[in-house]
């Protein structure tokens, strides 16, 4: 007899990727992608002159944080991107937290994941081809000084 199912435990599933939520600042965005959730250390060789193995320590170092890319389809009359980008002036814009939630069928977030203290470093428009028939896309870029993920 076949199993139906009834006995797989509900909670071993990894999560599809595909439903997220992303707040910035007080708003909801809407994005089709985002890209670069990652973290590292960067790696220090060390070796002092009596070091009996002849090799180099490899210690921790300063922690990297990647920025973090987001892509949308362009919206007509939506300017938010161009509008926020273009408060930047010389070593002055408004950060703002990040929140971008990973989201379960009845819309709960399994995964969240905050960047603190954000703010645009690039805009990318969608490239433009008379015989296209795509959607149009475009990317922006934030940095941040920390990233923080919770799991539910």
């Amino acid at each position: 007899m076949a199993d139906d199912g009834s006995n797989q435990s509900t909670t071993i599933w990894p999560s599809p990727k595909f439903y997220l939520q992303v707040n910035w600042d007080s708003q909801m965005m809407l994005f089709q992608e985002v890209s670069g959730l990652d973290a590292s250390f960067e790696e220090i060789n060390y070796r002092h002159g009596r070091n009996l193995p002849l090799s180099v320590f490899k210690m921790p170092g300063l922690k990297k944080i990647g920025s973090v890319i987001m892509k949308k389809g362009i919206v007509i009359s939506d300017n938010k991107f161009w509008n926020l980008f273009n408060q930047i002036k010389m070593s002055t814009i408004q950060r703002m937290p990040i929140t971008i939630s990973l989201m379960d069928e009845a819309r709960n977030a399994t995964m969240v994941w905050t960047l603190t203290n954000a703010w645009p470093t690039k805009i990318t428009d969608t490239d433009l081809k008379s015989e296209g028939n795509e959607v149009a896309i475009e990317t922006i870029e934030f940095a941040h000084e920390g990233l923080v993920v919770t799991k539910s």
